[in-house]
């Protein structure tokens, strides 16, 4: 959410793959792979494994940010199952090829960070640590909001009948 600031903030690294591409176009594909609490003492793109197929970066720091309008979003996340993070990642122009953008809990908001077309989004599972800090915040600040369906106008039929006719304008 830009604009308005956040009622709190979760820390996390934000840790990617760069995996071989089975693709005569490109060489390589990138994807978010997990998010962890917290700030490593590690700097931005550091190579954490190297294989034939596939190599791990932590991509750098990122923050979480809680809103008090959104808790029904998170409230349904963490009730999924399978609570999720959303990770977008811009493209940079340089090496390295991508900058951390957003990590958001609000799947509203990953849905819509996916609508644009150069941005990279993708899900990551989300740690129990982050999952306890965002169920504290909805604990805190969850209000039940009724849904209210807006009721349209009724047209009465009779005051288009009473509309005299159409009269050119002498000018």
């Amino acid at each position: 959410m830009s604009g308005v600031p956040a009622l709190a903030t979760i820390a996390v690294g934000v840790i990617v793959a760069r995996r071989k591409a089975q693709n005569q176009w490109i060489d390589c594909t990138w994807k978010p792979v997990s998010v962890l609490l917290g700030l490593p003492e590690a700097s931005p793109w550091t190579l954490l494994a190297q294989g034939p197929e596939e190599t791990t970066f932590y991509a750098g720091s990122a923050e979480i940010g809680l809103y008090r309008t959104e808790t029904g979003n998170y409230r349904d996340n963490l009730a999924s199952g399978e609570p999720k993070l959303w990770v977008a990642l811009r493209p940079s122009g340089t090496e390295p090829p991508y900058e951390i953008f957003t990590v958001t809990a609000d799947p509203a908001e990953g849905e819509a960070l996916s609508e644009t077309g150069s941005d990279l989004v993708d899900v990551v599972a989300m740690p129990d640590s982050v999952r306890a800090q965002i169920e504290e915040f909805i604990a805190q600040h969850h209000v039940e909001r009724p849904f209210y369906k807006r009721q349209r106008d009724r047209a009465d039929p009779e005051a288009l009948a009473r509309q005299g006719p159409m009269r050119k304008q002498q000018g």
